[in-house]
Parts: structure tokens; sequence; C-alpha cells
């Protein structure tokens, strides 16, 4: 995917723990990884991370259920309110 599991791990969270989009997670991020990526490579792994969970989302829910414990869950069944599908 051209992203490590570390930054793996900052999409989920703000995706998930603080709901935001691609431009409000690009405009976080590109203050944030200043002097570690330009705001064109922030732009592009905002952009592939988004594309790749959108196109993957519909395996997301066929997940059992489990104990969620924390906000932070790969299962978008339980916490996830946001549409489904995306246009």
């Amino acid at each position: 995917m051209g992203m490590t599991y570390e930054e793996l791990s900052v999409f989920g969270t703000l995706r998930k723990v603080e709901k935001l989009g691609p431009y409000s997670m690009w405009t976080k991020l590109a203050h944030t990884w200043h002097g570690r990526y330009t705001p064109r490579e922030v732009y592009e792994k905002v952009r592939r991370f988004y594309w790749f969970f959108n196109i993957n989302r519909h395996k997301m829910t066929t997940m059992t259920p489990a104990l969620h414990q924390c906000s932070y869950s790969p299962d978008d069944n339980r916490f996830d309110l946001r549409p489904f599908l995306y246009p």
C-alpha cells in the first residue's frame, strides 16, 4: 500500500477516533508531518489510504461480533455511523 504500519495506525486513529475525512486528515498531517513529508506526499498517502479503505470496506461488514473496549477498532459495524457506501 505504500505506507508503514505506524502510518496506517495514525490514519486509522484519525479516521475512527477523531472522525476526520480526507481533507481534514490531510490538513492535520501536513502540519504534523512537516519536515518528514512534503504536503504533496501527505496528499498521496491520505488519498491512497482512503482509496484502499473505500474499495475494501465491504469486507468489514462480514466480520463476526466481538468485544470492544476501546474507541479504535477495525470493526465498522459497531461504532462507525457514517454511510456504508461513499460516492
